[in-house]
């Protein structure tokens, strides 16, 4: 058995190792040796097989499992004999056609590739910053909670005949959408209730139909918004032909102890202190995704080591995948959005790049001070994924709590959350003050934001998104960090 590095490239390595083919022989005539006393054949006595014959029988079939064990073994030994920890599993090439190693008629070659876990020292913790976004709750926020929870228990009556709709107003409407006069699928709906004001159609939709009675049959002119859904309707011009079958007013739901009561609420007072406690969650959940971000931020900023390349190959096909699915769903290319596929490609790189460092250095901080995620944590989470499926809970949870990889996905974020937490309570933490717009602005909108001075309410996003790992998803249109 001969074991050569053949190339030692910074966290790369390469080696050739060959085994003899008269090894591998004697290592499958000591394998049917071992078996051969529990071999029972027609025509033998138990236990009393040749070996010759049993080569014969079974040698092609164990010469192959020999062949695996053997390429384990040995890229196992190469590891450890240089005490090299792998970043990924080595990949494993064989020199010569595995028919004819298993024949006997060519030695055992092969090639092993891998890539290396970096060796790098963590930042001193307690140097870092990272700035919290705060914004407490305000009276005028309570109120307008429960101004929506009471416009959600609104009851609409019909105002009768040769009433106009109003903005306000719910109107029950048959409509059907047409481009170039032909109708395009999910453009047409029966008894729709419409809420005139909500904002809840293509803009444009809802101003035209205020003014109109029961009976009336209209035609509404719109233009689908460039950024819509669909690829195929987005800026596209369309024709709505729409009867009004009903105009219906709002009674509006006074505040008081019986709107407490309707939703399980012993008084007014009751229900103001839950919805203000409702809210502080909220926010607090916002400022913590804000934090987790920074800290992330902070942690890379502080930390320059090289990469393993398959690591970062792995990652970045992964993201690259994700662009690929949305420019294609939008319907869209790289170069409509100003960029070259090539540009698109060295920015989610440097995304790849970014996580894997991240990765690892959460990983070292975790392992350095002995963080861990506890059967009961990840129970608790498995339990809260089910629970997003009712009446299907159970076959989730024993689906996720069997299946190793759907583990891992849930383990990994809450790895993460833990030691963003630990390193949040050694490092520098200054509080700042924002709108609400801006606190509940993605972390990438937010930090533009304040960078300019505004609010930039027309970027707000919900944070929603954010809240599961701290990391931006990748977009075909922007480049985002983690």
């Amino acid at each position: 058995m001969e074991i050569t590095e053949t190339l030692n490239e910074h966290l790369h390595r390469e080696f050739k190792i060959v085994v003899g083919a008269k090894v591998l022989d004697e290592k499958l005539i000591d394998r049917l040796a071992e078996m051969a006393p529990r071999v029972q054949l027609k025509g033998f006595r138990p236990g009393k097989v040749p070996v010759s014959y049993l080569k014969k029988t079974y040698g092609k079939s164990l010469m192959g499992e020999i062949v695996n064990n053997v390429i384990n073994e040995l890229s196992e030994q190469a590891l450890k004999e240089r005490e090299l920890k792998p970043a990924t599993p080595p990949q494993v090439d064989l020199v010569q056609p595995v028919e004819q190693v298993v024949d006997g008629k060519a030695d055992l070659e092969f090639t092993m590739k891998v890539d290396l876990m970096p060796d790098f020292d963590v930042a001193n913790l307690s140097d870092l910053k990272a700035e919290r976004l705060k914004t407490e709750v305000e009276n005028s926020d309570v109120d307008d909670a429960l101004k929506r929870l009471a416009d959600q228990q609104k009851t609409y009556t019909d105002k009768g005949e040769g009433a106009s709709a109003e903005i306000g107003d719910s109107v029950t409407i048959d409509f059907e959408g047409k481009i170039d006069g032909v109708p395009f699928e999910g453009g047409k709906a029966d008894n729709f209730d419409l809420t005139l004001g909500s904002g809840s159609f293509i803009p444009g939709f809802e101003d035209q139909i205020v003014g109109s009675k029961a009976g009336d049959k209209i035609v509404v002119s719109v233009t689908f918004p460039e950024n819509y859904g669909s690829a195929k309707l987005a800026g596209q011009p369309a024709e709505f032909d729409v009867t009004v079958k009903a105009v219906k007013a709002a009674s509006d739901v006074p505040i008081d102890d019986q709107l407490a009561s309707s939703v399980g609420v012993g008084s007014l007072e009751e229900l103001k202190d839950a919805v203000r406690k409702q809210l502080e969650g909220d926010f607090g959940r916002a400022s913590g995704v804000h934090l987790k971000r920074r800290i992330l931020d902070a942690l890379a900023e502080s930390h320059s080591f090289e990469l393993p390349r398959g690591m970062v190959d792995a990652e970045f096909g992964a993201i690259w995948k994700q662009v690929e699915a949305e420019i294609e769903r939008e319907g869209k290319t790289a170069e409509e959005e100003g960029k070259s596929d090539d540009d698109l490609k060295a920015e989610y790189r440097a995304i790849a790049e970014r996580r894997v460092r991240l990765g690892l250095v959460l990983a070292r901080i975790g392992e350095q001070n002995g963080l861990q995620v506890s059967q009961d944590e990840l129970n608790r989470a498995v339990a809260a994924q089910a629970r997003r499926y009712p009446g299907q809970e159970q076959k989730i949870y024993e689906y996720l709590a069997n299946n190793q990889q759907a583990l891992a996905e849930i383990r990994i974020p809450l790895f993460e959350d833990k030691v963003v937490d630990f390193v949040a309570e050694l490092i520098s933490v200054n509080d700042r003050a924002v709108s609400k717009e801006v606190l509940f602005m993605d972390p990438d909108s937010a930090s533009e934001a304040l960078a300019t001075g505004g609010t930039k309410t027309e970027a707000k996003a919900e944070v929603a998104d954010d809240e599961d790992d701290g990391k931006k998803k990748p977009k075909a249109k922007k480049k985002k960090k983690d």
